[in-house]
């Protein structure tokens, strides 16, 4: 399971899953942001960042997960929730705004802060829970891997 197998009790079944994809990404020698996208209840999408596996420009997280979601009615995307592991960057806000999603579970915004305040702006629920796990593993990765962070943010 890696350095990250423990889940906390705290951590609710969707934000788990989000978690462990995000782990699934950082074993795939990968950026360890996951995603899952909620339809009353129901997971129908999981991603993780696969910009390096993938070699793609666009792969974060939330936009894995939309893709796995595979082609929608809008009215679905209205009723979902998104679960991300980390803050929500100008790319997949821009996704999440288009597609009218109401609602945004954030495990953690300190390692990254996104387009909350955007989602905010037009309509969108933002949690954030400040999750211990999901902050220890965004810290570790951008120590042992700066470049490649900075890379997926565009810096």
């Amino acid at each position: 399971m890696g350095l990250y197998s423990r889940i906390d009790v705290m951590m609710d079944d969707y934000l788990q899953a989000a978690f462990q994809a995000a782990q699934q990404g950082l074993a795939e020698g990968g950026i360890p942001i996951g995603s899952v996208l909620v339809h009353r209840g129901t997971i129908i999408g999981r991603g993780h960042n696969r910009r390096v596996q993938r070699s793609s420009a666009i792969l974060h997280g939330e936009m894995d997960a939309l893709e796995n979601a595979g082609r929608r009615p809008s009215e679905v995307y209205r009723e979902c929730v998104l679960y991300t592991t980390l803050s929500p960057c100008s790319m997949c806000t821009g996704a999440i705004l288009l597609y009218r999603i109401p609602h945004v579970v954030v495990g953690e915004n300190r390692s990254f802060l996104g387009e909350e305040e955007l989602l905010r702006k037009r309509g969108v629920r933002v949690d954030v829970l400040q999750d211990p796990q999901c902050i220890q593993m965004m810290q570790d990765f951008i120590q042992r891997s700066p470049e490649l962070w900075n890379e997926d943010i565009g810096r």
